[in-house]
């Protein structure tokens, strides 16, 4: 059953993918949407049997490397951390290919999709069930790749292209450190096992290196060094800028890339590694202060964006960034249970924008929308649930994940923690604002579409709704439900055992009522100044952006971090390549290379074409030289 989770979405992407053409695109979308659904029911299955009978194994596949005292194999590794990633992989991937057949009805190439969606399934899969970095690594790479398929579906269109090789060359940049990291481990401890690299930590505790000329703690370096492989997967401030421009691609690739598969794998990485982490202060507080860092960028910046898809990709941005705060303060539990819980409501808003979308024929401009929640009543109410769990609304889902990380940082009692927890409160404050400014443009209000008329909106097609419902159930329930297992209360104390590893335990200690109070209050709080702002009072919207123009600028143009990378690097790089390509390619290479030569025989024949003049007594003259020149070479060798 184990290896079926993982075989059946690879050969899903076979058959659609090789076969979609002889087999049609509704047998493509059927096969591969069933596929993954029976991988998900399995993965449920599995997860049933950790929780409940503490069932953990580790399946060796094949023999992978097998080279001196590299020994790596493909494997299956289950315990209750990758139980629980294979319900969220396979959960959400299995309701977005269902989606998928709706929201793609009307595109000439389904079964490519559908094939690009599960083989992103599968190299997810194969990423969290690694016991070693090696296949952590493939499985990674896997992901990166097909999100350059996806994101550049659409190929014909030059933003969609541009969007999937931004998206492809930044992580290069974050796989770099990660591959580094990994060289690393393999040099000090011989092996790339988990659980033996895992074991040997704690000998190396006092080990230094030298590194770019600087003495560094090896642990350390180790951390940094997978943690900047995080970054970039996991899009946190720097490493960031390929997020947004994501949105080029489906919208089905938008709710799987982010609310399941390749952002969450960085927030994995360091979790599964917390037996590194927790013996690196220095690691945990850089994490702490990019995922704070990162969290109040994203929320920002979200503030002003129109873009119904790029509010909820820095939305997600965000969340990440509370995700690896929660790792920095030592919460790994807590940051998975965020993951857990984000991965519905992210997926409803996802699918719920794309219904949107579809209702206006392609429109994203949440300007050019409004007045249509009557239009469209299930996405309307759907879409309610999943912004009311992603604020941390009371009760729902996002309400006891998101919270319980801003307290756990509360409790951390340090200084990165302390700051971590008020980020994380102004932060949810502005969550809710831009959330809600998202749902009354464009529910709310006026209709301002002037090329489509209102009577020509409608409500999405019933295999684009049941997915939406199903995932609003996870946003409802997930968190009150899961609350006992992922914080380790009661009867679960002992689920995160063998897989996430507490040097020290986590406080057990209650944070002040005020403080309990605190982010409920401004969440509800944020609903009626949000409708006040975006639908009752416009025109004071407007009035704040003009007196506060600069800020609003700042906040307009992604706090010019795409301008700032085009200035130091995109266009250095440009002069750099002509300047390379121009002299030294050009000039000499190709001058004293292949163009030279050739020219330099063009030039002989040319000379000696003149020879063949048809005067005898020049023939004579040439042949008296060539025996002149072959007897002087005789006489002195």
């Amino acid at each position: 059953m184990e290896i079926s989770i993982v075989a059946l979405p690879l050969l899903a992407s076979i058959i659609s993918g090789f076969f979609g053409k002889f087999i049609g695109d509704r047998n493509s979308e059927i096969i591969t949407s069933l596929m993954v659904t029976i991988s998900a029911i399995f993965s449920a299955i599995v997860l049933y049997e950790v929780i409940y009978n503490q069932y953990q194994d580790n399946i060796i596949i094949a023999t992978w490397i097998s080279s001196g005292t590299l020994e790596v194999n493909w494997s299956i590794k289950i315990d209750s951390l990758s139980a629980i990633m294979l319900v969220v992989v396979t959960s959400v991937s299995s309701l977005v290919h269902i989606y998928s057949i709706g929201y793609m009805s009307h595109d000439p190439h389904k079964p490519r999709f559908m094939a690009y969606l599960s083989l992103f399934t599968f190299a997810m899969l194969m990423l969290v069930t690694s016991d070693n970095f090696i296949q952590l690594f493939f499985g990674w790479e896997g992901v990166g790749l097909c999100s350059y398929f996806l994101i550049g579906f659409w190929f014909k269109k030059d933003t969609a292209n541009a969007a999937a090789i931004k998206a492809f060359v930044i992580n290069r940049v974050g796989d770099f450190g990660f591959a580094l990291g990994i060289f690393l481990i393999f040099y000090l401890f011989g092996t790339v096992n988990y659980s033996e690299v895992f074991e040997l930590i704690p000998k190396i505790i006092d080990k230094n290196l030298i590194f770019l000329g600087i003495e560094v703690n090896a642990i350390d370096l180790i951390c940094l060094l997978l943690f900047i492989g995080a970054m970039g997967k996991s899009a946190q401030i720097f490493l960031h800028t390929w997020l947004p421009d994501a949105m080029e691609g489906p919208t089905p690739v938008s709710a799987l890339i982010h609310a399941a598969t390749m952002v969450t794998a960085g927030v994995f990485l360091v979790v599964r590694c917390s037996p590194i982490y927790e013996y690196s202060e220095l690691a945990l507080n850089v994490i702490t202060i990019v995922g704070m860092s990162t969290a109040l960028f994203a929320a920002s910046v979200a503030l002003v964006q129109t873009d119904i898809k790029k509010i909820i990709a820095y939305s997600t941005c965000s969340q990440l960034g509370y995700m690896f705060f929660a790792t920095g303060v030592g919460a790994y539990n807590v940051a998975m249970f965020h993951l857990f819980t984000h991965a519905f409501f992210k997926a409803l808003l996802f699918l719920g924008s794309g219904s949107v979308i579809h209702a206006f024929k392609d429109e994203q401009n949440i300007n050019n929308m409004g007045g249509v929640w009557k239009k469209l009543p299930y996405t309307y109410g759907l879409m309610i649930i999943g912004t009311l769990a992603l604020t941390g609304f009371p009760l729902l889902s996002g309400f006891y994940s998101k919270d319980a990380i801003i307290e756990f940082a509360y409790l951390k009692g340090n200084t990165t923690g302390d700051y971590a927890a008020g980020i994380g409160i102004f932060t949810a404050f502005l969550t809710s604002i831009y959330s809600w400014r998202l749902m009354f443009k464009t529910f709310h209000g006026d209709y301002n579409n002037k090329d489509i008329k209102i009577d020509e909106t409608h409500e999405s097609p019933f295999v684009m709704l049941v997915p939406l419902f199903l995932l609003s159930i996870g946003a409802i329930f997930a968190g009150f439900t899961f609350k006992e297992l992922f914080l380790g209360n009661g009867e679960f104390d002992n689920f995160w055992q063998n897989s996430i590893f507490f040097l020290k335990p986590l406080s057990n200690e209650h944070p002040p009522f005020w403080f309990l109070i605190l982010t409920p209050i401004l969440v509800i709080f944020s609903i009626p100044i949000a409708y006040y702002l975006f639908v009752k009072n416009k025109k004071l919207t407007e009035q704040i952006a003009n007196v506060n123009k600069p800020l609003y600028q700042f906040l307009l143009n992604k706090w010019y971090f795409d301008e700032l990378y085009d200035v130091l690097i995109v266009k250095p790089s440009k002069k750099l390549g002509l300047f390379l390509w121009k002299f030294f390619d050009m000039k000499i290479i190709d001058g004293f290379g292949p163009d030279g030569i050739s020219a330099f025989i063009k030039r002989c024949s040319l000379k000696a074409n003149k020879f063949q003049s048809g005067f005898i007594y020049q023939y004579a003259f040439v042949m008296l030289l060539g025996f002149s020149a072959l007897l002087t070479f005789l006489i002195i060798k």
